[in-house]
């Protein structure tokens, strides 16, 4: 049976193809039939229902958790990757210090055993010192607040210094001013023409911040530009609300295969109505 046909949108290779991706949890179907790419530089927001598969798409990204079947393809080495979890699956109360945290970002450049240089520790202090952390260098992690833990983290990241970076609801629980300035800190990455992909539930972030969406409800339902205007749809399998916007010819990832005919035909009634979207 012929699904949803991916339509390609951009001539540029991907920095990561999925090619039929599919991810189950004790016989538990979470992700199926995930088919297509993330274009090197672009910028994409995740969005769906709570439990459509979100963060496990991220960690099959990562290469953090077992295919069921398909094939992730990345066109970088692992050290180029970025993985930031949700705050809530971080342990906080390990004992290290704010400064050695986000050192820890120097790790995947660094040669076994050595330590993180003199000027690696003073590039890591001016980074936290321009988030406003630099009177907190050495407050133990678990001792920061949602918003400080957060730009921590994003602190992290950025001494990675990773070219394709997946950020897994990063501003959940975070406060108004340090969740503009850390979208601004993507916006920057985009700019640096880095790979991000990010968890997001806040529609209103992903029209303003976000050129490209994916909507995913275990598999892909619309993948594609962003909107120039949106129009509200129910997500198949859940009956939640969503607002996904769609302009020109969006791509839509295929859900082929015969545990997935139920939703490729909810998929299709659901997106039918968009405008610019094929469905064949």
């Amino acid at each position: 049976m012929t699904g949803l046909r991916l339509i390609p949108t951009r001539e540029a290779a991907p920095a990561v193809q999925l090619d039929g991706v599919g991810v189950a949890y004790r016989g538990r179907t979470v992700l199926r039939d995930v088919t297509g790419g993330f274009t090197a530089g672009s910028l994409t927001a995740v969005v769906g229902p709570n439990g459509a598969g979100k963060s496990t798409l991220l960690k099959a990204i990562a290469d953090l958790v077992p295919l069921a079947a398909g094939r992730v393809t990345r066109a970088l080495p692992r050290h180029g990757m970025a993985y930031l979890a949700q705050q809530s699956s971080i342990e906080r109360g390990f004992p290290l210090s704010v400064l050695d945290c986000v050192c820890l970002g120097f790790w995947p450049a660094a040669r076994i055993w050595h330590r993180v240089s003199r000027a690696q520790r003073e590039a890591a202090c001016d980074a936290l010192a321009a988030v406003g952390l630099g009177d907190v260098l050495d407050r133990p992690v678990g001792t920061l607040s949602a918003g400080q833990f957060q730009r921590m983290l994003f602190v992290r990241v950025q001494l990675q210094d990773a070219r394709f970076i997946l950020l897994d609801e990063p501003f959940n629980a975070v406060d108004a001013a340090t969740t503009e300035a850390l979208l601004r800190t993507v916006a920057d990455w985009h700019a640096e023409n880095r790979t991000v992909v990010a968890v997001l539930h806040d529609h209103a972030q992903v029209r303003q911040w976000f050129p490209q969406t994916l909507l995913l409800a275990h598999a892909p339902v619309a993948w594609g530009p962003r909107p120039r205007y949106c129009a509200t749809r129910t997500c198949a399998t859940s009956g939640s609300s969503l607002t996904l916007g769609t302009t020109g010819r969006p791509e839509m990832a295929g859900m082929a295969g015969a545990s997935g005919r139920r939703s490729v035909s909810l998929a299709r009634r659901r997106v039918a109505g968009l405008p610019g979207v094929s469905c064949r």
